[in-house]
């Protein structure tokens, strides 16, 4: 069997994400978010979102820790350069390998319990694991100071072939800077990959498993079978992905800070995937998408913006407007992004893509043809 096949609808799905994922640049424009550095973390933060769907939407098991491997895989990555090479293949590498080390033995210990037990021991983890680095660690984290890169670092394998330079190093793909444009189509890349091998384990026998524990787990303990394992693997692999995010956020941005692994990041990948879509492939994308496209645009608007905005409207209607509207953008963006998580919860508890789904189903039924040929109609209201 071909281990690169994919059913003609998973294959369809992927070209079509990669045809969207790779004119950001263009699309985006009007949204005004087509700059670089927003791009890249819609690409890194939407990798984080897929693998942590791996475990929440395949097995059902809520985790609130998995900030904790998105930090590690950056302090390993932040460490991979000072220590060996600028190169972000080694590093992306090595924070994947340590961050689901990490998973391996908080996964061994949590998923003894389930449900809410299972929740509160990976909240708990996690903040050990952010109070470790902010206060214990510190000659490995650097505490709240934050690891970077300094002119000392022994970059072993750098320096075998080439002299220290006079300036701050940055990391670099086989000799190509990761900033601007042309880091973000790394990050891109990386992401589509990321993305078919969640395709891969959707449509595995694995997978399979995995929707079986979340189905039922309490049958099939009943009929012998371990899930276990199965769960213990889908929670090494979500790791490794949060890893990966980590390690790219560090080579986007070389340094790492203990506030990557706090509680309110882990609860960000929660409403990532809830608001997108829990157990779709793409729905997890989408949500990641909206709350970074609020957080860096929404929370850019002010006073002066809106006015501009709505200067179409009488003085005194566009006064109203914006004293309105200014308390959800700014520093208020939360407000607008916790109305919408409410509205899509209550009316679209599938997410966003619930509700494409429902639109697409009304668009098929008005054009399915009727017993004498005619196009359906909606009855009159």
């Amino acid at each position: 069997m071909n281990i690169f096949y994919l059913p003609r609808r998973d294959a369809i799905t992927l070209a079509v994400f990669a045809l969207v994922v790779l004119t950001m640049p263009v699309w985006l424009v009007p949204f005004g978010a087509a700059y670089p550095g927003l791009m890249q973390k819609f690409a890194i933060f939407a990798i984080f979102a897929v693998g942590y769907n791996v475990l929440f939407g395949l097995t059902g098991y809520l985790s609130f820790g998995h900030a904790a491997f998105l930090g590690v895989g950056s302090y390993t990555a932040v460490w991979t350069f000072k220590l060996m090479t600028m190169n972000v293949i080694p590093a992306m590498i090595f924070a994947v390998i340590v961050s689901g080390l990490f998973a391996l033995a908080i996964g061994f210990v949590s998923l003894r319990r389930s449900g809410i037990y299972f929740s509160i021991l990976t909240l708990a983890f996690a903040q050990m694991c952010y109070n470790l680095a902010y206060s214990v660690l510190t000659p490995i984290t650097n505490g709240e100071t934050a690891l970077q890169l300094t002119m000392n670092d022994p970059r072993v394998l750098d320096l075998m072939f080439s002299e220290r330079g006079a300036g701050l190093p940055s990391p670099s793909l086989l000799g190509q800077g990761m900033s601007g444009i042309e880091a973000f189509y790394v990050v891109a890349v990386v992401l589509l990959i990321a993305f078919y091998i969640a395709q891969k384990i959707f449509v595995s026998p694995f997978g399979m498993m995995l929707r079986a524990i979340k189905s039922n787990q309490t049958r099939m303990h009943y009929t012998g079978f371990n899930t276990r394992p199965y769960a213990l693997t889908a929670f090494v692999i979500s790791g490794m992905y949060a890893g990966l995010a980590g390690s790219l956020l560090a080579a986007t941005d070389p340094l790492a800070g203990a506030e990557r692994m706090q509680w309110t990041a882990s609860g960000e990948v929660v409403l990532m995937t809830i608001l997108g879509g829990v157990g779709t492939l793409i729905g997890p994308v989408i949500g990641a998408w909206l709350i970074k496209y609020f957080e860096n645009i929404f929370s850019g608007f002010n006073d002066a913006m809106l006015h501009h905005t709505f200067s179409w409207l009488p003085q005194g209607a566009q006064d109203v407007v914006v004293a309105i509207t200014s308390k959800f953008v700014g520093e208020g963006w939360q407000l607008s992004l916790g109305l919408i998580f409410v509205l899509v919860v209550v009316f679209l508890p599938g997410g966003v893509m619930e509700g494409i789904r429902r639109f697409s189903s009304l668009f098929r039924n008005r054009r399915e043809p009727g017993p004498t040929g005619a196009l359906k109609t909606s009855p009159a209201e």
